[in-house]
């Protein structure tokens, strides 16, 4: 029996390689992948070719070696079945289902303290959403979103989305998001959103400001595409936060600071999940927001994201449709029957 991986080989090119399956060692398991999930925004600039090549992977997961350089294995959101122990793991691990933030193939061998048992109530389908869900809440986390307070979100892809989800479940006055295609619009508003907007059909900062009755509190860019960044600020009023949970890898970001950001007190600040904000570490680990993540993720209902799902094989297709139809593609799982 061989193993299938996908690897991203050169821009808008990528190709499933073919191995033996691999042997864990005495303290590792290894798992059969059932369904793994496409993260469309670092995925994309990797499949573009505009990810810095030099960028480690990610210093936080064992599974994602060396650098962003072609060829590369990637992926973090993997769900399957246990289906061998070595010597030192304990028989108990046999036959569960496990999520792990490893790249996309058929089979991979990972030490237990490396994976994450899915709670019998969630399918694996719904499991493969928990890494971007796990983002969603850092953003959130990192945010800080108070009772009262007007609230807009930059991007609905599916970390938007999450992230809107989640941000409903606050006692806020208003929370408007913006997104340029109009099936994301409606399921931000199913989701909570009080309004949905295109943001090319008018300047955002001034439709925002007459919904919500003055400028944002808080802000947050999740779309991926620099020029929403000014967009972000001109909305964001006196002393407000805006939380940039886009990665834009190579693409240049030319940001307007002039004008009213110079005396508004408006704080920018970076997120990103490989790492809990050093305020919050003495409160908040990992494992706590898994298990917050998992809660949310049973409460929420979140199968009606996935809209297209591809065998392995056809990952090519999978791409092509991320990149050539975003305004019906939400979330793409790769599948290894």
């Amino acid at each position: 029996m061989n193993a299938r991986g996908l690897s991203f080989v050169a821009p808008r090119s990528v190709a499933v390689r073919t191995e033996p399956v691999p042997e864990p060692d005495p303290d590792e398991l290894r798992v059969r992948t059932t369904v793994s999930a496409i993260s469309a925004g670092t995925e994309g600039l990797l499949y573009r070719g505009e990810a810095p090549a030099d960028l480690e992977a990610d210093a936080e997961l064992d599974a994602l070696e060396g650098d962003l350089s072609y060829p590369l294995s990637y992926g973090y959101a993997a769900v399957g079945t246990v289906i061998a122990v070595g010597d030192r793991v304990s028989g108990d691990w046999l036959d569960r289902q496990v999520f792990a933030y490893n790249p996309h193939e058929s089979h991979f061998c990972a030490r237990p303290e490396d994976v994450l048992a899915v709670p019998e109530s969630i399918t694996p389908r719904e499991a493969a959403l928990f890494a971007t869900l796990e983002t969603a809440a850092t953003f959130v986390l990192d945010g800080r979103p108070l009772l009262g307070e007007r609230v807009a979100v930059f991007g609905q892809g599916v970390v938007g989305l999450l992230t809107t989800a989640l941000l409903a479940r606050f006692p806020l006055e208003e929370l408007v998001v913006f997104d340029r295609y109009e099936r994301r619009r409606e399921l931000a508003e199913s989701f909570g959103a009080d309004r949905a907007l295109d943001p090319d059909a008018g300047d955002a900062d001034d439709r925002f400001a007459e919904i919500a009755g003055g400028r944002a509190d808080l802000t947050y860019e999740l779309s991926g595409n620099p020029d929403a960044l000014d967009d972000a600020i001109a909305t964001t009023g006196f002393d407000g936060r805006v939380i940039v949970g886009s990665w834009y890898g190579t693409k240049p970001t030319t940001v307007d600071l002039g004008g009213r950001f110079h005396r508004n007190r408006i704080d920018v600040r970076s997120s990103q999940v490989s790492t809990i904000a050093p305020d919050l570490s003495g409160r908040w680990d990992r494992r706590r927001r898994h298990e917050t993540t998992w809660d949310r993720l049973r409460e929420l209902e979140l199968v009606r994201l996935i809209s297209h799902e591809f065998p392995l094989e056809d990952a090519t297709k999978a791409y092509e449709r991320l990149e050539n139809r975003p305004g019906s593609t939400i979330q793409v799982l790769l599948t290894y029957e």
